[in-house]
């Protein structure tokens, strides 16, 4: 046993990915975040749990008490809150020697709390922007159980002088309800709310879904026949919304940009084991959000990490919704009543746990595109279902599908057209190139032009994430699924990696892995370490695709040992002496 255990340890993977870990830990400090909370002398939940969470994110917890209370799992006996000049004394002992990089905000008791903190986040606002510290809310108003812990007097003060410098607000559906002053009881009913939520100063919103539209304040779960059926149909998930009042992309619409409201979905664990959930999540975006702001500073290009870089508020709550999922999963009873929720040690890591947008709030998911396997698992599915290639060369003309087509070792070629705008034309080139790849037994991927490749009778599309935002808009996804056209989907940052999740692609790309040439981009380098987290957050039965500057069949093999199943290339063989020598290679860098 211990030959197996240092065997799997110096395996190349573990090795690289090891070294890869320990690089960027000795190099830069882990940033700080704050926690503005209270005391849950039980463990559970409160700044407890706020400091379980930022640790397993990688980050330096300081805490600053808003009150002490004596509890355990059965409930709250006794609460102690302290003069407001304390906490301002924890919070400038704070600031003076440890500046965070992202602040979350939980348990205010009183409206001379409120105004505490809301001074503090007005004065650390002025700094520079760049600077300027995230700011997380928890808006501690109503407990799971639906019950008020705070009077009127002390909302009205955290609207007033808090919800104006927080980044992302997280009320649960009770406490939406109390800052609305009605129910929610349907999607249209949340996603009106957060609008209205917006106007109160916040800058985003996620109204959290651990409890049902259904659910009523004694916990109970309210089934009837006169409520939508798709509405009890989606009992079974777990549904938050999230609305941003400013875009999160430089670019063109996406699926995950926030302002144009974004569900986030994860199947709903049946378990009571739930206490600390709230304080959890809003820790774990604080924590998420700090690692994108120090990596935002860093200058060094092996350093920069594109999808950590791009940690923005959409993406912080996908990353602490999958964390507190894989938590209520593994939470176990420790006293009399319901246990706290599991504190997972390190970074989120678990694809079963990992949340998927929801494109259609109200049903089920049902789109699944044509499988395909990766090279890793092919020895043990022996479905009839295609394994992709282990490598997919990107070319723009038919001359070169031409010659890839009598080349050995090719499986899939994927055409990028770039030079041409006419869409008579672009169908003309994808119909050529089309009869060569089904005469000569390849697999034709289309890069974009997704109604051209379903008229060309091509195999698959490959989008990236602009054109699957216009695409599904159009009902194009639904289109391309009726024709039974594979499709696979580029991704950058976490939230476009819930956006390829929701409708179960062929295959996910990641890039650029190393910085490229060959188009513009507005993400940095990815790296290797950030290649191996993907491959832990998507099904092994999807295979990862890794693209940009992989030129030779030694980063080919780099990527590979990372957890690439395929490698996209362009110079690797369009600028290769020898093109067979060089297909060779790379398929063997890839098995």
């Amino acid at each position: 046993m211990k030959f197996l255990f240092w065997l799997i340890l110096c395996s190349p993977y573990v090795t690289s990915l090891m070294s890869a870990t320990m690089n960027s830990a000795t190099t830069l400090p882990p940033p700080i975040v704050y926690t503005i909370a209270g005391s849950d002398s039980g463990g559970g939940a409160g700044i407890q749990a706020d400091l379980h969470a930022i640790q397993s994110f990688e980050c330096h917890g300081c805490s600053a008490v808003t009150c002490l209370t004596a509890q355990n799992s059965c409930g709250v006996t006794g609460v102690h809150t302290p003069l407001p000049s304390f906490l301002l004394t924890q919070l400038k002992a704070l600031q003076s020697d440890l500046p965070p990089r992202s602040i979350k905000i939980g348990m205010l008791a009183t409206p001379q709390l409120a105004e505490t903190v809301g001074s503090f986040l007005k004065e650390i606002s002025s700094i520079s922007a760049s600077k300027k510290p995230w700011v997380v809310v928890d808006p501690v108003m109503i407990s799971t159980s639906g019950h008020a812990l705070i009077d009127d007097e002390t909302k009205s003060k955290m609207i007033k002088e808090v919800f104006p410098y927080a980044d992302v607000l997280t009320p649960n559906k009770f406490e939406a309800e109390a800052l609305l002053g009605r129910k929610l009881e349907t999607p249209e009913d949340v996603e009106q709310g957060a609008r209205e939520i917006l106007a109160m100063g916040v800058k985003s919103v996620l109204i959290k879904g651990g409890h049902s539209l259904l659910e009523r304040d004694s916990g109970e779960i309210e089934t009837s026949p006169t409520h939508s059926k798709d509405i009890n149909a989606t009992l079974g998930f777990a549904q938050d919304f999230f609305l941003s009042s400013a875009p999160s992309h430089d670019g063109e619409p996406r699926l995950c940009d926030g302002n144009r409201g974004v569900w986030i979905r994860n199947d709903r664990y049946d378990s009571k084991h739930t206490h600390g959930t709230g304080c959890t999540l809003s820790s774990a975006i604080a924590s998420a959000l700090a690692l994108g702001h120090q990596r935002s500073e860093v200058t060094e290009e092996q350093l920069k990490q594109g999808a950590t870089r791009a940690i923005y508020p959409l993406d912080a709550c996908c990353l602490a919704k999958a964390y507190v999922t894989a938590g209520i999963g593994r939470g176990q009873g420790l006293g009399k009543g319901p246990g706290p929720v599991a504190h997972t040690q390190g970074f989120p890591s678990t694809y079963q746990h990992f949340p998927r947008i929801a494109l259609e709030p109200k049903t089920v998911d049902t789109l699944e595109f044509r499988p395909m396997k990766p090279h890793s698992i092919e020895k043990l599915d022996k479905s009839p279902i295609p394994t992709l290639g282990r490598i997919l060369p990107i070319v723009d003309k038919v001359e070169w599908v031409e010659r890839l087509c009598q080349t050995p070792g090719i499986t899939d070629i994927q055409l990028r057209i770039k030079d041409e705008t006419d869409s008579t034309k672009i169908l003309q080139r994808i119909q050529l190139c089309q009869k060569k790849c089904r005469s000569t037994g390849i697999r034709l991927w289309i890069n974009d032009y997704w109604e051209e490749a379903i008229k060309g009778g091509c195999f698959g599309v490959h989008l990236g994430q602009e054109d699957l935002a216009k695409c599904a808009d159009r009902g194009g996804l639904k289109a391309l699924h009726k024709a039974n056209l594979a499709l696979g989907i580029s991704t950058h940052s976490y939230g476009e990696l819930a956006a390829a999740l929701a409708v179960k692609p062929s295959y996910i790309s990641l890039g650029p892995i190393f910085a490229t040439t060959s188009k513009k981009v507005l993400f940095d380098q990815q790296g290797l370490d950030i290649l191996s987290k993907w491959r832990q957050l998507i099904s092994p039965e999807i295979p990862l695709v890794a693209i940009g500057s992989i030129g030779d069949a030694n980063t080919a093999n780099q990527i590979k040992r990372a957890g690439a199943d395929c490698a996209a290339v362009i110079g690797a063989i369009t600028k290769a002496d020898n093109i067979n020598e060089a297909v060779v290679a790379l398929n063997e860098a890839m098995s």
